[in-house]
């Protein structure tokens, strides 16, 4: 095991990989409840998704350890299962044919993994863009958690408006909104999961939360029929487009970052990225055909890291909790049908996506104005999608008129115009 995870070489030991490993487990973990309750709102049996959850987060966390010998976890990301939720709703299509776009974006970030495409594609778009699209998504899912939780209710007049105190599912979510808050500012390790866990005990204790059961085999995994003609049918480009876009930002530039904390970058290089790549190609493509949305690298493995976490093993641990998590699935299906108890999870996850907008340079109006249009539109056309198109839209335009049109890539150009004619033939809604 030494030699394979090559132990000594990177300062570590058995016994710190192993706690760096639960480390990681429990600040995550919150995806195996969060992720069933979001999808399932969207018509995919819960018994499906959750299966389908974990077996992504195990394929793609083992093959990081394995292959790559990251101590990064890899498990469906937040954000692309609410966006894959309002696919379903506002195109008015199937899951199945949502499931496709999924597994088409899986199977181009494999194919873009082997190719210098990739590296073309993220030097390419300016950062604008790119923290402009993190950040607009991560208001898209807080306003989503803001819904679930009551706090905000829709309104005739107004579009929105601030909820009913007196509900009781609007109380339990403020009660643990605030409580996981006060763990995340006392730096408290698996803060989302605890809060989650007394959130849930207190619902237990009102009468908002029923258990039938707490332990039972795991769900069989279902393979079901993907509609990729229906994507097609459907013209559901875009939607491919921006799960495989969001994809590769996230999971590169969370990469990278992690590992840079571990102190794996070798003269600002990051070494076997084809593999750490891979991993989450593999996990978006398999998670496809068992049923969840996208998959992403996650922040949370920094945790790990800071607990001393430096190699695979760290990743191998995480996936052997996985796995153990699938005999828990009465216990979490109980959780995730109580709106109170997710609901903070994706309001505090929207407050940590909105981080790249100290990157944005503001003072510049052509940086500025694109930006600021993708994190306008994302949440309030419940749309990613649509928020990408119009910032790529936007911002090759304004450097044009601006006398920069030479700054753009030309790659920026061709998707402009691509952008234009989805947004006039296939539009969003």
């Amino acid at each position: 095991m030494d030699k394979f995870f090559n132990l000594k070489e990177r300062g570590t030991t058995v016994r710190t990989e192993f706690v760096a490993g639960i480390t990681t487990f429990l600040t995550m973990v919150y995806i195996i409840v969060v992720n069933p309750a979001i999808l399932s709102a969207a018509g995919v049996p819960f018994d499906q998704v959750f299966m389908a959850t974990i077996i992504a987060a195990v394929v793609g966390t083992l093959y990081m350890g394995i292959f790559a010998k990251y101590p990064i976890a890899i498990a469906p990301g937040m954000g692309m299962n609410a966006y894959f939720a309002s696919v379903v709703a506002t195109h008015g299509v199937s899951y199945q044919v949502v499931f496709g776009t999924v597994f088409l974006a899986g199977l181009l970030f494999v194919l873009l993994t082997f190719s210098s495409l990739r590296e073309v594609l993220i030097r390419a778009i300016p950062n604008s863009l790119k923290y402009g699209i993190t950040s607009g998504i991560g208001l898209f899912i807080a306003f989503i958690g803001l819904k679930m939780a009551g706090i905000v209710v829709p309104s005739p007049d107004t579009m929105v408006t601030f909820g009913d105190l007196h509900q009781p599912i609007t109380l339990l979510s403020i009660f643990g909104l605030f409580l996981t808050l006060i763990l995340m500012a006392r730096k408290i390790n698996g803060a989302l999961f605890i809060g989650m866990l007394i959130t849930a005990v207190v619902g237990l204790f009102t009468g908002m939360l029923r258990f039938e059961g707490v332990v039972s085999m795991p769900p069989a995994p279902v393979f079901f029929d993907l509609d990729i003609a229906g994507v097609f049918t459907h013209g559901l480009y875009t939607v491919v487009f921006a799960f495989l876009l969001v994809t590769i930002f996230d999971t590169t530039g969370t990469m990278i970052g992690v590992a840079d904390q571990a102190g794996l970058m070798k003269d600002g290089k990051f070494p076997r990225a084809k593999s750490a790549l891979m991993a989450d190609a593999l996990s978006t493509t398999v998670g496809s055909t068992f049923g969840t949305s996208p998959s992403s690298a996650y922040i949370e493995s920094s945790s790990g890291v800071a607990a001393g976490g430096r190699t695979g093993l760290t990743s191998v641990v995480v996936a052997i909790l996985f796995i153990l998590a699938m005999f828990f699935s009465p216990a979490i299906a109980a959780i995730s049908s109580l709106p109170a108890i997710t609901a903070p999870v994706l309001i505090i996850v929207g407050c940590f996506m909105m981080e790249g907008l100290a990157r944005i340079d503001w003072k510049t109006f052509d940086e500025a104005f694109p930006a600021f249009a993708i994190i306008l539109t994302m949440p309030l056309t419940s749309s990613i999608a649509t928020g990408i198109a119009i910032g790529f839209i936007t911002y090759p335009l304004m450097k044009l008129v601006s006398g920069k049109g030479k700054e753009v890539h030309p790659i920026l150009y061709v998707f402009g115009v691509i952008f234009i004619i989805q947004m006039i033939f296939f539009p969003a809604h």
